[in-house]
């Protein structure tokens, strides 16, 4: 009938429909994965540079930090709401020149409260209570510092410059009611990840991830294969040019030896010949020698008996000249935490006793003691002791 389709049409449009569907899975799975080559070079990249950002680490912890090679896989929101700590704290790291795109580095509640507790002159042990804000601007510019230094090492290795702008910090707590994408809009897929193990001191043996989108992986590994390219090229050229040299000196070298080798019998006219003009070439080759006057060199001797020369002191040049003294009632030091909590009224303990007395220092180095007095209006003091 008409306007009906037969079963061999039907059959036609549902082959064409699923052709189309395996074509669009196939893009798909292209665009969410990456080659050995890429992984290799996202792996490479990553170990160098925090490598890097682990020794930037241990100067602002003053502890021993060790990053570990990492392991490059693909992941999924749901796979780190599964197996990591809640909550955890994303840093966004968006490159400005070099790169263009952004990963996020995760670090767990307690690390970074114990990176936290170390910057601010602690021992690491303080890690009561819930993150602030003060954990967070302090795991920024860490983060800040560590990735800067970071992208130093990708600059050196990508013979270009690359920069970040200032992290971002937020403390995400990794459940179902969170969405992805509010976070970053690549994690609403499968993305990149990239395991670290972290270790400072005996206070941290913990994870450190970070996360690439497919699309700023490739645009690293395309960066890394395009900058290798020409360096192997120039190579090859200067290889092969060393080579024609080497022909052209080794066909020389036998025409030589040719010219020179005498026949069998007699040698000939030409042969001579040949012989006076490599002659001629030779030395025509060799450096003009100039004529130099070589002596061997001729030194005073020492003697014992000769007595340096004394000038007699003039100290009067001297006296006019302004030396800075400072009087040093006590010292004692806090902790950078201790420092903020100080407000109108605070009372510091100093390393001296009452009534002991203060010292005297001239441009810094310390030369008296003595006690303090009051002059009219004005503090002073009286020298009790010189130091020799």
């Amino acid at each position: 009938m008409d306007g009906m389709l037969s079963q061999e049409e039907i059959n036609a449009l549902l082959n064409g429909m699923s052709s189309s569907d395996d074509s669009d899975k196939k893009v798909n799975t292209q665009a969410d994965s990456l080659t050995d080559a890429e992984k290799d070079a996202i792996g490479e990249i990553s170990n160098i540079s925090m490598g890097t950002a682990a020794t930037t680490l241990s100067s602002l912890v003053n502890q021993k930090v060790v990053i570990t090679t990492p392991v490059v896989s693909y992941a999924t929101w749901s796979d780190l709401a599964d197996t990591y700590d809640r909550p955890c704290v994303f840093i966004q790291i968006y490159y400005k020149d070099g790169l263009d795109g952004n990963n996020i580095l995760i670090l767990k509640e307690r690390d970074v409260k114990i990176i936290t507790d170390l910057m601010m002159g602690g021992d690491g042990t303080n890690t009561d209570g819930d993150l602030s804000e003060l954990h967070l601007s302090a795991i920024s510019e860490a983060m800040n510092q560590m990735m800067g230094s970071a992208s130093t090492s990708i600059s050196s290795l990508l013979e270009k410059r690359v920069d970040i702008s200032p992290p971002e910090a937020k403390i995400v707590d990794l459940n179902d009611t969170i969405d992805a994408e509010d976070v970053a809009p690549f994690l609403k897929n499968l993305f990149v990840k990239v395991a670290f193990k972290m270790e400072i001191g005996d206070l941290v043996d913990s994870e450190l991830m970070q996360l690439y989108p497919f699309d700023f992986a490739r645009d690293i590994y395309n960066k890394f294969v395009k900058d290798k390219q020409p360096n192997n090229e120039n190579k090859a050229v200067q290889t092969s040019s060393v080579t024609a040299n080497v022909t052209q000196d080794d066909d020389a070298g036998m025409n030589i030896e040719q010219m020179m080798q005498p026949d069998q019998g007699t040698p000939t006219t030409q042969n001579m010949q040949g012989m006076q003009n490599i002659t001629r070439g030779v030395n025509n080759m060799m450096p003009m020698m100039q004529d130099v006057n070589v002596q061997p060199a001729q030194f005073q001797p020492f003697t014992a008996g000769v007595a340096p020369v004394v000038q007699p002191e003039n100290i009067n040049l001297l006296m006019d000249v302004p030396l800075e003294v400072t009087v040093e009632l006590g010292r004692t030091s806090k902790s950078i935490k201790d420092i903020l909590d100080f407000t109108p009224g605070t009372i510091i303990e100093l390393n001296k006793l009452a009534g002991e007395p203060i010292d005297v220092l001239v441009n810094g180095k310390f030369v008296a003691k003595g006690e303090v007095v009051v002059i009219e209006d004005s503090f002073g003091i009286r020298v009790t002791e010189i130091i020799k």
